[in-house]
């Protein structure tokens, strides 16, 4: 085994790079610099009918969730049967300075969720924010909630005043964000991740020894340059996006306390009234539990969970224990909410004075009925008296109408006294 220890560690520099973000997709849509990916089916087909849309922080790169096979969520859920989308959201340029907080939670998001929600009859789709998507996926969701089947946010901060490290950071009097943004317009990656190495300064020496130890299982080896590779692909911000994320809700703590507005329109957590689950874990110093657990009391929706678990905010997401314990938990909760609503049967309204009415004969019964009687017509005038020097014909009797007549009164019938009296025609 140590044998086996040092032939890998002295391979590192040449060993070959597992493979990342590996699952079958194709790109259905792409805008600007971010794309919707749409994972191919298994074999066999869809076993669910909503299709499920993964939403990943702007600041990682979105194959966190496809890490490696084995490893891998997006793969894992393929597997079981969904049909998965992913957000892409791509590397901003220096161009992208002023993309704005509303460019990607209302309308990106918004487009990746309705081209997804479209490929169903009930057009909606079950959400995944990881992270800071999961923050996004909560507040559009607060706002648009029309396609959304269910929601799990998965680590994902909404209360900011927490007392961890980065809240404490971004509150201090020497960071002014408006400096920053100001200076260098997209924010740099660098700058964003010597932030999360300060929350744990002695994580890059634990990974060291976690290394030595286990350097002779090529599995492990394998898994842990899978997640050094995410970990150092990081992705600038646009500077308008980050200036309003730190000050409305790092600094203003404006979410939960009703502040905060999309588009113009106020975000009022309580509209979340879908299926949501909150996945907080033991030990996130980055999202800490409370800051994510809070979602939970914060929204209206009578379905709510929440999944508290060991692990760190990384590692309880892409790990094989993850694979036994937090992803068949996920799968659970979707498909307890998969199929769609159905529509409820409208009761006959029934006037509160209804009489029943007596049976229409039948020969009337194919007529519809009549809304108001025709008036009845009125009397003809008297025929004149006819001349008495003249013999006058009677006529046939006409049909009998539906509706009675008044009887016209009938002239005196004189008899001429040369010729005998008409016949009358039957």
């Amino acid at each position: 085994m140590e044998l086996k220890s040092l032939t890998n560690l002295l391979s590192l520099p040449t060993r070959k790079k597992p493979e990342v973000g590996s699952t079958p997709a194709d790109v259905v849509w792409e805008e600007n610099k971010w794309r919707l990916l749409r994972y191919r089916a298994r074999p066999e087909g869809v076993g669910y009918q909503t299709p499920l849309l993964l939403v990943p922080s702007l600041i990682n790169r979105h194959y966190v969730l496809d890490l490696m096979p084995g490893k891998s969520f997006a793969e894992f859920m393929v597997k079981r049967g969904f049909d998965v989308f992913c957000i892409d959201w791509g590397t901003p340029g220096d161009e992208d300075r002023f993309v704005t907080f509303d460019d990607v939670v209302d309308r990106w998001l918004g487009r990746a969720i309705r081209q997804a929600a479209k490929t169903v009859p009930h057009e909606k789709v079950h959400l995944l924010g990881y992270c800071m998507g999961g923050t996004l996926t909560a507040i559009h969701g607060a706002v648009h909630p029309e396609h959304i089947a269910s929601m799990v946010a998965l680590a994902a901060p909404v209360r900011f005043h927490d007392g961890s490290l980065l809240s404490k950071w971004t509150n201090s009097k020497g960071f002014d964000v408006d400096v920053v943004v100001n200076a260098v317009g997209t924010v740099p990656w660098q700058l964003l991740q010597s932030a999360f190495h300060l929350l744990r300064p002695t994580l890059n020496l634990s990974k060291a020894v976690s290394l030595l130890d286990r350097a002779w299982n090529d599995e492990f080896l394998d898994g842990f340059l899978a997640l050094e590779t995410w970990g150092n692909d990081n992705v600038s911000l646009p500077g308008e996006f980050y200036r309003r994320y730190i000050k409305a809700l790092y600094q203003d703590d404006g979410l939960l306390a009703g502040r905060f507005s999309l588009s113009g329109r106020r975000v009022d957590l309580k509209n979340v009234t879908f299926p949501t689950l909150a996945v907080t874990f033991e030990h996130d110093n980055i999202v800490p539990g409370p800051s994510a657990g809070a979602l939970i009391d914060a929204i209206g929706s009578r379905v709510k969970q929440h999944l508290h678990l060991p692990g760190g905010h990384v590692g309880a997401v892409v790990s094989k224990h993850a694979a036994k314990t937090l992803w068949p938990q996920l799968e659970a909760f979707y498909a307890a909410h998969d199929a769609p609503p159905k529509a409820e049967p409208i009761a006959p309204v029934v006037p509160l004075t209804a009489v029943p009415r007596p049976p229409a004969p039948l020969d009337a019964a194919a007529q519809p009925p009549k809304t108001k009687p025709a008036p009845p017509r009125p009397p003809k005038p008297p025929a004149p008296k006819p001349a008495l020097d003249k013999p006058v014909a009677t006529r046939a009797p006409e049909a009998k109408s539906a509706e009675a007549r008044p009887q016209e009164p009938k002239a005196p019938i004189r008899k001429a006294p040369t010729k005998p009296p008409p016949r009358i025609a039957r």
